[in-house]
């Protein structure tokens, strides 16, 4: 049977989603439990790699099993046999042909930042703290340059093993809200594409960081985005603020 899992987990222990040898991955956490389950070796697809400390709150996988098991009982089974800093939200039996990453369309990232004098330690693993003065509105003005299609060389990993570097963004959001709890201004940014490189949401927050702190301007930005000049971009934002949402089929 083929299953599909939506996994939430707290990125922070984690050296990312890929199994890695004497390294705690996701995967490596999922496929050692689902071998218990299966008494046999599986592979666990995902719908993309996400990097050390990264969370994610609707990571999408695919998994074919040979034990006849409900998706109930297969969710109660591995969320027993792992870490509790990663859980298997909801399993559901698909068709044969569903593959986690090959059937995806899109996907949606969104990037925290308490931009607020205190750190509060409720947001110290899922958020970056960037106490200096952020315009919004100047963030919110350069957004219509990151939208639609464009080679994203300069906003990646140079180590990318992505055949071509250009995707579509499709929407991006940049907003503000108050955290009650924390007592701090928390800034949301929220990006959706058919696909992402390595890096590149956290690439383009440092420069939309950067815009709102005074040290970069549109043209800046264009010439970025139009020449793949990585000597441009602002410094790549830290993983701790970066969750994967939702994958789109």
């Amino acid at each position: 049977m083929n299953f599909r899992l939506i996994i939430q987990y707290d990125g922070t222990d984690f050296h990312g989603w890929q199994i890695q040898a004497n390294l705690r991955t996701v995967q490596g956490e999922l496929t050692r439990a689902l071998a218990q389950i299966d008494s046999r070796d599986v592979v666990v697809h995902g719908s993309g790699r996400t990097d050390a400390g990264v969370h994610a709150e609707g990571q999408v996988a695919s998994v074919h099993l040979q034990k006849e098991i409900t998706a109930g009982k297969l969710r109660a089974a591995i969320n027993g046999n792992v870490g509790k800093d990663v859980r298997v939200i909801e399993a559901s039996a698909v068709d044969d042909d569903f593959h986690a990453r090959y059937s995806a369309l899109g996907k949606t990232y969104l990037y925290r930042v308490v931009n607020w004098p205190v750190m509060s330690p409720f947001w110290l693993r899922y958020a970056y703290h960037d106490a200096r003065a952020l315009d919004l509105e100047r963030m919110q003005q350069i957004r219509e340059l990151f939208l639609g299609e464009h080679e994203w060389t300069a906003f990646s990993s140079a180590q990318s093993d992505a055949e071509t570097k250009s995707r579509t963004i499709t929407q991006l959001a940049i907003g503000q809200r108050w955290d009650e709890r924390a007592g701090c201004r928390i800034i949301e940014i929220q990006v959706s594409a058919d696909g992402f490189l390595r890096y590149m949401v956290r690439s383009i927050t440092g420069t939309l960081l950067a815009v709102g702190r005074g040290e970069m301007d549109n043209s800046l930005v264009k010439r970025a985005i139009e020449e793949g000049n990585r000597s441009l971009v602002a410094a790549t934002a830290p993983a701790c603020g970066l969750t994967l949402l939702s994958v789109r089929y």
